[in-house]
């Protein structure tokens, strides 16, 4: 007994009232609307002060609490005012400038980040020798109540046995067995010092020191001196740290910037004591090494402590004869100078200046005996010089200004245009000042020695700078005409694929589509004999990025003749999927507009097909999700216009192209469904032959599709979908047969489902996605060769049959939502209905007959939901039943005539079980009373007035 609707006059009642509104004024996030504070001050009674603000809102904003009065909109609001914008800048070029000369900014690559290249790059395979310090016995024996006077004695003697202690010398390493030693000898410090032995620690760092003197395996010398200037940087740390903590007074630690006179004198002490120490060391390495390590420790004896020991230690490293051990050292002294003492830039410069006296040293016999005994090469001995010289140059080259270059580059020319150094000052200096030379730099190239240095390194270097910043626009074709004459002449292939990555950005970024493409053509024509470019995909894939980058305008791309063999040459899967995926990356992100070219169509559908076909029974699951969303996304990207055919036929060979990819399938069904429904929006509902056909070959196409699918919810739901799409598309037969289809399924759902990644309750995904059927079924009509309601009569027999959980209500709950959808299907007029489509309120007028199989289906349906409430009158299931009691008497509230007496009856009893036993939520059962009586006072419904009396309230108790 359904009570009958009006839904028109229903939707009208339940309408928000309107209330005119002046839009000038109002915006939704007004009361809460962050606006410029200021502070003045005001005599107010019982206050000094207040803060007005210019929004008058007397809502609390939740947001002012937190930020104390000041927020970031504040704060944008001052920047508006020019005089404080002028003031602040001024203040902060001031602190700039004084940061600039005082310290070193983020701008300035750390030697941390160089350490790892250096030793991944000098290696050797070589065996090495070590000398460990295994310390002497002398003065163990010490007690605590020693005279003083022997300790001093001790400690005299053991510095007098500094460089004579007892060694053993370690032969045959490996360069791992070499990197460990150094790496325990680093423990073997901090054990030392953390045990109070600092004469021990100190003889540790005198030995690994001298190693810095040793050359013997000179092709690992620039990897030794990082190990072992960590050692040394352990040990300034320890010694500074040691000192400051000894003038910690009255547990007040200094501040940063403190000044000599507020260190006490047993710090000071200490501090000369670790200098005269040190400066007893014989030798000259150790000794200019650990005195450079503790060089900072001059701040606690003097102001000039540093400027005045940084040109004395330039200055010594002039008596160290070896040109690779000296430059090292400079490399040593600039990095501890810029960490102490960054703005003695001259001393800095004195430095490397010195280093251009000793220059010519590098082709001297002695160095060149070295080499023939160690059968290294000239060039190979050059790259060792350039970690030391490139970082030399940075430090220098650190925020200086253009004058420094120009020096730089007539001091090169001087010593005969030396390609190592012209290397290191183009990786130094700032990318812009370089671009505005290129000219000078390809003509001080061109004259170098090709002996030493090879030139295309050279050319490599420059061309990293012309990628971060743009040459001289006249300039920029004959820079490449240069630079291309030594780069194409280069017979080693890797040597010109490590060339041609670095020039492809600059030709990109400057030339057109057939400068590229003579540059990719030139690539292919090296790197294909041999096979080479087997060695190159890193180098490749390189250009493949940077060419996308540039050119992201796909039909020009395409037009670049030599793009598609360029790609032919990534033979290894694994890196021709990586290039096809950033292809597709790049596509999807620059493409604004959707495409038909036919050019551009081939080519990405084959690059789509070999990210497919790369998937097997290995790919993991985000991979397979990774390459199906960048297929999707040129499918969407992929329209005809109204040429609806030829869409479909694409979605067509598409689906046979990527039938391995679920996610891609499901896409090509929901396009095609859209297909459907633009056809149906350009006909405007009336279907002409062609049109229909047209249509019901869209159907087929998604009817023979979803099977395939292996993920049973997602079959469910797009059976449901493609049934409403054929609907709307007066495809009556084909809609019915989505229907039948997801019917059938429903007995398949398993009791758990995946869910990403994890096993999850299957209820409540079937519970929604019946609820949606049931929406749908309202408007299918019934076939006239099948029985009345024959599609809600198979649901409701698969329902009854499917196996629910023991401790499931889903069942009663889906039994209900059918009672809302037999009673919307009593009425004279359906709430909505699919337009040219004749629903049953249409085809069967409200007949007698149809009206009492409804009734039928009700009587069994509530009969079913009963029966499962009196199975829960068990005591552990008496909250369930009270929950459901109230839910099914909502229900019967909502949608039947409480005018019948037995319903009315019904309800009562519905209503007392929910209270029963106590567990019924007061607050709702006093909220749905309040709603009944609200109801009775309305036209028709004074009925509600006596069930309203029939409806106890019980309490808990």
């Amino acid at each position: 007994h359904a009570r009958s609707r009006n839904y028109v006059s229903e939707s009208e009642v339940c309408k928000l009232e309107s209330v005119p509104l002046d839009f000038g004024d109002y915006h939704p996030l007004k009361p809460i609307t962050v606006t410029e504070s200021k502070t003045k001050k005001m005599n107010r009674k019982g206050s000094t002060s207040s803060t007005s603000s210019s929004s008058s809102s007397s809502v609390m904003d939740p947001l002012s609490s937190v930020l104390d009065g000041t927020d970031p909109l504040s704060l944008f609001a001052a920047a508006a005012d020019p005089v404080t914008t002028t003031a602040a800048m001024d203040s902060t070029r001031k602190k700039r400038d004084k940061d600039d000369s005082s310290a070193v900014g983020s701008d300035f690559e750390p030697w941390s980040s160089k350490r790892g290249e250096i030793l991944a790059r000098y290696t050797t395979t070589e065996k090495l020798s070590i000398n460990l310090y295994m310390g002497s016995e002398k003065g163990k024996a010490t007690t605590a109540g020693s005279a003083v006077s022997e300790k001093v004695r001790t400690r005299l003697e053991e510095l007098d046995d500094l460089e004579e202690g007892s060694q053993k010398e370690l032969l045959n390493l490996t360069q791992q067995d070499y990197m460990n030693r150094i790496e325990e000898l680093n423990q073997s410090l901090k054990d030392a010092w953390s045990s109070d032995q600092k004469v021990k620690a100190l003889k540790i760092v005198i030995q690994c020191s001298k190693l810095l003197s040793d050359t013997t395996v000179i092709q690992f010398y620039p990897s030794k001196f990082v190990l072992i200037t960590d050692i040394l940087d352990t040990f300034g740390k320890l010694v500074y740290e040691r000192i400051l903590s000894m003038c910690v007074d009255n547990r007040v630690s200094l501040p940063d910037n403190f000044s000599p006179e507020s260190v006490n004198d047993t710090a000071k002490e200490t501090c000369l004591n670790w200098f005269f120490k040190i400066a007893s060391i014989r030798e000259l390495i150790p000794r200019f090494y650990v005195e450079a390590a503790i060089l900072k420790c001059n701040k606690f004896l003097s102001k000039t402590g540093i400027s005045e020991c940084l040109p004395r230690l330039t200055s010594m490293i002039r008596g160290i004869g070896d040109p690779l051990v000296a430059v090292y050292a400079r490399a040593y002294l600039c990095r501890v100078g810029m960490e102490v003492a960054p703005q003695l830039k001259e001393s800095l410069n004195k430095n490397f200046f010195d280093f251009l006296l000793t220059f010519k040293q590098i082709h001297g016999d002695t160095v060149q005996n070295q080499l023939v005994v160690q059968g290294v090469e000239i060039p190979l001995y050059l790259t060792l010089y350039s970690p030391a010289i490139d970082w030399i140059l940075q430090c220098i080259a650190y925020r200086a200004p253009e004058v420094l270059l120009t020096e730089m580059m007539e001091r090169c020319k001087k010593l005969g245009n030396n390609a190592l150094l012209l290397n290191s000052v183009m990786s130094a200096f700032r990318a812009e000042f370089i671009a505005a030379r290129s000219m000078d730099f390809i003509g001080m190239i061109k004259e170098c020695d090709e002996s030493g240095f090879p030139k295309h390194l050279l050319f490599r270097s420059l061309g990293l700078n012309l990628a971060l910043a743009d040459p001289p626009e006249n300039d920029r074709l004959q820079i490449l005409n240069e630079a291309w004459k030594v780069i194409t002449k280069l017979k080693n292939p890797q040597d010109y694929i490590n060339c041609a990555e670095v020039w492809v950005e600059y030709t990109c970024k400057h030339f057109t589509k057939r400068e590229v493409n003579t540059v990719l053509a030139d690539v292919i024509k090296h790197m294909t004999p041999d096979r080479a470019f087997e060695d190159a995909y890193p180098q490749l894939q390189s250009i493949i990025q940077k060419v996308i980058t540039y050119i992201y305008d796909f039909s020009l791309l395409f037009s670049v003749e030599k793009f598609l063999p360029f790609l032919d040459m990534f033979q290894k899967e694994s890196v021709r999927v990586e290039v096809c995926k950033c292809i597709m990356e790049s596509f999807i992100k620059h493409e604004q507009e959707s495409t038909k070219d036919p050019v551009i169509l081939n080519a990405l559908l084959h690059i789509c097909k070999t990210m497919h076909d790369s998937v097997n029974a290995l790919t993991l699951e985000d991979e397979k999700r990774m390459l199906a969303a960048l297929i999707n996304g040129f499918i969407k990207m992929v329209s005809f216009g109204r040429d609806f055919e030829q869409q479909l036929s694409f979605y067509v060979e598409a689906r046979s192209m990527f039938c391995n990819l679920e996610p891609v399938l499901v896409q090509l069904i929901h396009s095609v469904n859209q297909l459907a429904m633009e056809t149906r929006k350009v006909m405007k509902g009336n279907h002409s032959r062609k049109t229909a056909a047209f249509v019901r070959a869209c159907v087929a196409f998604c009817f023979i599709t979803i099977p395939s699918l292996s993920s049973i919810f997602t079959r469910l739901n797009l059976y449901l979908h493609s049934g409403q799409v054929a609907l709307a598309n007066q495809c009556l037969s084909q809609a019915d047969a989505f229907f039948k289809a997801a019917v059938s399924l429903v007995p398949e759902v398993p009791k758990m489902i995946s869910v990403d990644g994890k096993m999850r309750p299957s209820d409540a995904f079937l519970l929604e996605f019946l609820c949606n059927f049931f929406s749908t079924l309202l408007v299918v009509p019934d076939h006239p060769e099948q029985g009345v309601l024959f599609l809600v009569r198979g649901l409701l027999n698969v329902i009854q049959d499917y196996t629910w959980e023991d401790n499931s209500d889903d069942k009663v709950r889906i039994y209900t939502n059918v009672l809302h959808l037999l009673s919307a299907m009593t009425q004279e007029a359906y709430i909505y209905h699919v337009d040219k489509v004749d629903s049953n309120d249409t085809l069967y007028g409200g007949d007698s007959k149809f009206l009492a199989e409804i009734n039928k289906l009700c009587e069994t349906v509530i009969a079913q939901i009963l029966d499962h409430l009196k199975t829960l009158g068990k005591e552990e299931t008496l909250k369930r039943q009270s929950q459901l009691a109230l839910y099914f008497f909502n229900t019967i509230l909502a949608h039947g005539d409480l005018r019948n007496n037995k319903l009315n009856q019904l309800s009562v009893n519905l209503w007392n079980l929910a209270q029963k036993h106590g567990f019924a939520d007061t607050k709702t059962m006093v909220k749905t009373l309040e709603y009944i009586k609200r109801r009775s006072k309305q036209p028709e419904m004074s009925h509600f007035t006596d069930l309203a009396l029939r409806l106890p309230l019980q309490s808990r108790t």
